[in-house]
């Protein structure tokens, strides 16, 4: 890989060689597709066309392939489908059995063993659908699903169950309907389109979903969830960020885990929707052996502000099947986001969040910092570990005016 020239700000005041390769802004470049030319590699509906979709692709790309993930590949389409494209292909450590980029979207066997505690649903999406396609879980907002499709497919993946079709499930979006619910239903202030993937379908189809939702009265503002971004930053095309400026207020959370993930090619695509005027967001999902660490939170962290994205949420991973090998402990991600808070800018602390089992919604989950609370006062620590005292407010009492308490009742 090459990379590009990296500033002062990027490196951070940490001299350490794997530091500063965490904070600097890699090209993906070609790698392997080198013959391809650079209008192909730039499209992309090239890079859909030729994703790593099976074993055979991954043995002749990938010789280092270990026994698990042999057998994972071989038996991917049981589950979650398989499907990489060649971009970020190119940013996995082909000698690194441990890449945090190859634990995401190369199946290991593990993914066929389930524990006692793990779903397939595990967020009780589908107890909380009044229509196909649609989550109504929170009182004013809806989960919007525009696709079963996603240019690569997360290892980890929430909607396992209905993503790619592999298990069956034969998920079909009714637009008409999923709409018509939106339409007769005034609580809903929020609309969030995820899927799969909502930025892979159509700029046309795009625009004729958002137009529809923009039209309804009580639809304040919208959001999109995707990793399109990151996974495909090809499709971030000036004529798409030009569709989406016009349904503002709209906002945009992207999902990276790794700061190698955040490529100088990804930083342009963001820094492309962040000039069209969308806010964006980042979600992380906690994975063992990608970002249970504070070095590569850190790092993560900064390079999203960097590429002038909000760290959002880091999630604790759901209990959905087959996932046990890439969940990390609460008490690791607690000590994460301690090591997080005092120790960087504000602005990059994400709310750590469980996403309670069958539909709880999120729960978010902090370090303690009050150590004890009475009527009078509220102890509590600092980052420094430091103890400090602030006085409780006596229970309010509202006191007449003279001119009220003589006023007859």
């Amino acid at each position: 890989m090459q990379t590009s020239t990296v500033n002062s700000r990027d490196t951070g005041d940490d001299d350490r060689p794997e530091q500063e390769s965490l904070k600097a802004f890699f090209s993906a470049g070609k790698g392997l597709w080198g013959t391809v030319s650079d209008d192909q590699w730039n499209d992309w509906r090239w890079q859909l066309q030729h994703r790593l979709t099976s074993l055979a692709q991954l043995q002749t790309l990938l010789p280092t392939l270990t026994p698990e993930e042999q057998t994972g590949a071989l038996l991917a389409d049981q589950r979650l489908a398989m499907a990489i494209t060649p971009y970020f292909f190119n940013l996995i450590d082909r000698q690194n059995p441990d890449c945090p980029i190859r634990r995401q979207v190369i199946p290991r066997i593990e993914e066929t063993h389930s524990t006692s505690w793990e779903m397939i649903d595990p967020c009780g999406e589908e107890k909380h659908s009044p229509v196909p396609g649609l989550v109504h879980r929170y009182p004013d907002r809806v989960l919007f699903l525009v696709t079963d499709r996603c240019a690569a497919y997360c290892r980890y993946c929430t909607r396992s169950r209905l993503v790619s079709n592999a298990s069956g499930y034969d998920f079909h979006p009714d637009f008409e309907r999923q709409i018509d619910y939106i339409r007769r239903t005034p609580s809903v202030r929020d609309v969030l389109l995820s899927g799969g993937d909502p930025l892979l379908i159509s700029d046309e189809k795009l625009a004729f979903l958002l137009s529809e939702l923009r039209g309804i009265r009580h639809v304040e503002f919208l959001r999109i969830g995707s990793r399109i971004p990151i996974f495909l930053p090809q499709r971030i095309t000036p004529a798409l960020c030009a569709l989406l400026k016009e349904f503002h207020p709209l906002f945009l959370s992207i999902h990276t885990n790794h700061p190698r993930e955040l490529t100088s090619e990804a930083r342009q695509a963001l820094e492309r929707l962040a000039d069209a005027g969308i806010p964006l967001g980042n979600q992380s999902v906690l994975l063992k052996g990608v970002n249970d660490d504070p070095k590569v939170m850190h790092a993560l962290v900064h390079k999203l502000l960097i590429c002038r994205v909000k760290p959002y949420y880091l999630y604790q991973c759901d209990l959905i099947q087959g996932t046990a090998h890439l969940r990390t402990s609460v008490q690791q991600g607690l000590a994460i986001m301690e090591s997080l808070r005092g120790h960087t800018s504000g602005y990059a602390i994400p709310q750590y969040v469980i996403d309670a089992p069958q539909g709880g919604g999120k729960i978010p989950l902090n370090p303690d910092y009050i150590l004890s609370h009475s009527p009078d006062r509220i102890v509590m620590r600092n980052f420094e570990n430091a103890i400090f005292e602030y006085p409780e407010v006596p229970k309010f009492r509202p006191t007449l005016s003279a001119a009220e308490s003589s006023s007859p009742s």
